[in-house]
């Protein structure tokens, strides 16, 4: 609960302008056109296939906002980078690439870490890309890296979000 006090509540007011205008940057960078840049988190994502393991850096995209903004209006990112949508439950999830001019791998992984589903994402498309089974994680990386890097369902994720959740180190 926040209280306001007499001389003081401009003050607080601000600051909790301030708060809610950087809860919500994510979305309204999407909304006006830009590219949502998180951070790329220090600890590389790490696919376990049968030909070694493959390390990327990512962005965690791990609330509403930047779950929602994702990739949009991205033209470009490295062959070694991605992003995680980290949700807070297993639940059925939905992507579409509306806003989104690079060509995508989705790769949709459940709560055991395990990959169940690899999709691809068309440029600018409105249709839902979906796994046939409720998920926990999705991973996207540019288009044909899934192939290219001998990833398959049912391989292994490692992560430090993806492992406290799936409890594999």
């Amino acid at each position: 609960m926040v209280r306001f006090w007499a001389g003081q509540s401009w003050r607080l007011s601000a600051a909790a302008v301030l708060i809610i205008t950087s809860l919500t940057v994510g979305q309204t960078i999407a909304a006006e056109g830009q590219a949502m840049l998180l951070p790329v988190d220090p600890a590389p994502l790490v696919t376990v296939t049968a030909k070694g393991d493959r390390p990327f850096q990512i962005e965690i995209a791990d609330d509403d906002g930047e779950r929602e903004a994702g990739l949009m209006f991205r033209q470009t990112m490295p062959d070694d980078r991605g992003m995680l949508f980290v949700f807070p439950q297993t639940q059925g999830v939905g992507f579409w690439m509306k806003n989104t001019p690079m060509p995508l791998d989705l790769l949709f992984i459940g709560q055991d870490g395990r990959i169940k589903a690899i999709r691809q994402g068309e440029p600018q498309s409105e249709a839902v890309i979906a796994p046939n089974e409720p998920v926990r994680f999705v991973l996207e990386l540019k288009a044909g890296t899934a192939a290219r890097e001998n990833i398959k369902e049912g391989d292994l994720v490692k992560h430090p979000a993806v492992n406290a959740v799936s409890g594999v180190n």
